[in-house]
């Protein structure tokens, strides 16, 4: 006789509780055992909020069970979900990433009152003039002079970096991070890289090679392009 697979593991973290849900039983099914383990919990109104993580595993679930699941557990009233994680993506959802993790390559000139925006990673073989803006869910990467504006990981992307042959920029922004041109005369830098120092949380100008080590997943780029 099989031996019984629990179907509800419930695991206490900093953050509250993680829900990890068997993803080979029946959904009914699961939806009773969750029930049965929430109401073994003794919560008390005199508890605090507790936030809530649901972890499916390879499950699929629509909108709808999403919601049958989480009313599940807003029964008990302390426990509020903050999140329903999946290892399945969507079509949709794999089409999204493809798009942004690709790169884009662009041979041009941007001249003052034009904009490049591409998702993904933004290679642009040529210059960013005084005026002309370029803009990128990924990283940057500047085959030119940059002298005018570049907003790398404008959907929020704390993590991406901007990378120019010749940085001399207007305006370098990072998801939400600014950082302006300085007042004085600057002869500007070669082959230099912008990211976000978090020790610092501001935008940071380092060599390239040294943000290498602080961004190792760059080097995914490069064999990137020479895969391509």
């Amino acid at each position: 006789m099989a031996a019984n697979v629990q179907k509800v593991m419930i695991k206490g973290t900093r953050d509250g509780l993680t829900l990890h849900l068997d993803d080979q039983c029946s959904y009914s099914s699961l939806l009773k055992e969750l029930q049965n383990q929430l109401s073994m919990n003794g919560l008390t109104d005199e508890h605090p909020m507790i936030r809530v993580t649901i972890k499916l595993g390879n499950r699929y679930l629509n909108e709808e069970q999403k919601e049958k699941l989480t009313e599940v557990v807003r029964e008990k009233q302390k426990l509020v979900v903050e999140k329903i994680e999946s290892d399945v993506l969507t079509k949709k959802e794999a089409l999204e990433w493809k798009e942004n993790t690709e790169i884009t390559p662009v041979a041009k000139t941007v001249r003052s009152g034009q904009l490049v925006e591409v998702k993904g990673d933004l290679l642009l073989i040529g210059d960013v003039n005084p005026g002309g803006q370029i803009k990128a869910t990924g990283n940057i990467f500047v085959m030119g002079s940059l002298r005018g504006i570049a907003h790398a990981g404008f959907e929020g992307d704390t993590n991406a970096v901007i990378a120019s042959s010749y940085m001399q920029p207007s305006q370098l922004r990072i998801a939400d991070q600014l950082s302006r041109s300085p007042d004085y005369e600057s002869e500007g830098v070669y082959m230099e890289c912008g990211f976000i120092d978090e020790s610092m949380e501001k935008i940071r100008i380092d060599r390239i090679q040294e943000v290498v080590k602080k961004r190792p997943d760059l080097v995914s780029f490069e064999r990137r392009m020479i895969n391509g």
